[in-house]
């Protein structure tokens, strides 16, 4: 578990579109630009070994809410590049951005008001498994996707959570609105509402061209 005193007040940030970090998630990363080569390089030789992943927001523009992950795991191929693991520590809001000789952006971030995101796993005692996972058939099911859920089917209430919201093919303002749910249990409610919209959306599409 993270501390609050191992935040650090600083930190490097890779603005991509779609992806979600969420706290005690992981998430696998292709790095192959050379800036964010020269950021990951950077980064392991930090106390910390953490790397916000936030949403941009329009040309330049960055959402105020990220996810910090530190780097739990690392491989390079044979031209250069690199395969990551971050897993999630804690969302962070951006203050300012600093303005120095780095080609990729870096951020003064405060913590405040994520504390829960150090602790223990969440719990959702109103999570209904069985509507949910039938849920989830349904609209996979009406994206043409698969709808293999055995290896999560069982997991704990976070993580499945958690891992649906990182899996389901949903847009980024959708996936930003899942990051700043600030309980589990609204993550859940977030999660199903936009499932429910996109089928609710897809029945009314296909009337119209009936």
């Amino acid at each position: 578990m993270a501390k609050r005193i191992d935040l650090p007040d600083t930190i490097s940030v890779f603005p991509l579109p779609g992806a979600l970090l969420l706290p005690r998630a992981r998430l696998p990363l292709h790095l192959f630009e050379p800036r964010y080569l020269t950021m990951l390089d950077d980064v392991l030789k930090s106390d910390h070994r953490m790397i916000g992943m936030i949403q941009p927001n329009g040309e330049d523009r960055l959402h105020s809410i990220g996810c910090a992950g530190r780097v739990t795991a690392m491989s390079e191929t044979d031209d250069g590049r690199y395969m990551i693991t971050l897993t999630g520590v804690s969302r962070f809001r951006v203050s300012s951005e600093i303005e120095g000789f780095t080609p990729y952006r870096r951020f003064d971030v405060e913590w405040a008001g994520f504390e829960g995101d150090l602790g223990g796993e969440e719990e959702d005692p109103g999570l209904d498994r069985e509507n949910l996972m039938s849920l989830l058939d349904r609209f996979f099911e009406d994206r043409g996707l698969s709808t293999d859920w055995d290896g999560i089917k069982e997991a704990e209430p976070e993580l499945l959570i958690n891992s649906l919201a990182m899996l389901c093919p949903f847009e980024p303002e959708e996936r930003q609105a899942l990051l700043e749910s600030p309980t589990l249990q609204t993550r859940r409610e977030t999660l199903v509402t936009l499932i429910e919209y996109a089928l609710h959306s897809g029945d009314s599409e296909q009337r119209m061209m009936q």
